[in-house]
């Protein structure tokens, strides 16, 4: 059977809608790598001088679950036991971005701290440099931290939330790469899941933990360890730039 003219344009038209709802993925699945090199992260603190060459390079595995209106990044469980566990971060983020909510576990000398703030707000400059992480094509941004500390971010149109590890996002799609200036903390997506993620079973549970704004708890950590390098270089991590 021969189409006429407006029956081509028509189904045309509709292929193309269909590819475009397929390019758009709003849920699924984010495993990150972190690598940080410890000789850069702690180059000016006295804790340097307790690492050892074979220490310099650690790294840490992330899970991201995500929807389109909120997301949960995680450390990956493991049963391997970890050296330098002290030397990075581990923490356990749930943003929701409509609400402009975001709940931080930090995980400090073995116990778990409870953080509830809002989102937090970071003046991107988007650039025309391109690369592709795992196959999807990302454009980089750029965020002026400080005086001194320069983040880019490569982030996917393709993956459509606005999501990223730790607590970034705020750029047009998914963050598949986060680094600082000088390489000395790296963050890449190895594996993109595209599926519906069971929320409920990843969302952390505040229970009856004590909840702290970002302030009171550096205010507390500050007044309890602040005069020992470790709990300064503690203290430096947990309310760093991520």
């Amino acid at each position: 059977m021969i189409m006429d003219g407006k029956k081509r344009i028509v189904l045309f038209l509709f292929c193309v809608f269909v590819v475009g709802l397929k390019a758009q993925i709003t849920q699924g699945k984010i495993i990150y790598e972190r690598k940080t090199n410890l000789y850069k992260k702690y180059k000016d603190d006295d804790v340097k001088e307790w690492l050892r060459e074979e220490d310099k390079n650690k790294v840490d595995v992330f899970e991201l679950y995500f929807t389109d209106s909120s997301s949960v990044f995680k450390p990956q469980d493991s049963d391997l036991k970890e050296r330098m566990s002290w030397a990075t971060s581990k923490n356990v983020v749930y943003q929701e971005y409509a609400q402009n909510k975001r709940l931080t576990i930090k995980s400090l000398w073995g116990e778990k701290m409870y953080v509830e703030d809002t989102l937090y707000k970071r003046e991107w400059k988007i650039t025309d440099s391109k690369r592709v992480i795992s196959g999807y094509n990302c454009r980089k941004a750029i965020w002026q931290a400080n005086d001194s500390t320069r983040i880019y971010a490569w982030y996917c149109e393709e993956i459509v939330p606005s999501i990223g590890p730790e607590s970034f996002y705020g750029l047009p799609g998914a963050i598949l790469g986060l680094a600082t200036e000088d390489g000395g903390v790296i963050y890449f997506a190895k594996t993109i899941e595209v599926s519906k993620p069971t929320m409920d079973a990843v969302i952390p549970k505040k229970g009856k933990n004590k909840i702290y704004t970002s302030a009171e708890l550096k205010t507390k950590l500050e007044k309890d360890f602040g005069k020992n390098p470790w709990g300064k270089a503690m203290i430096k991590e947990a309310f760093g730039i991520w």
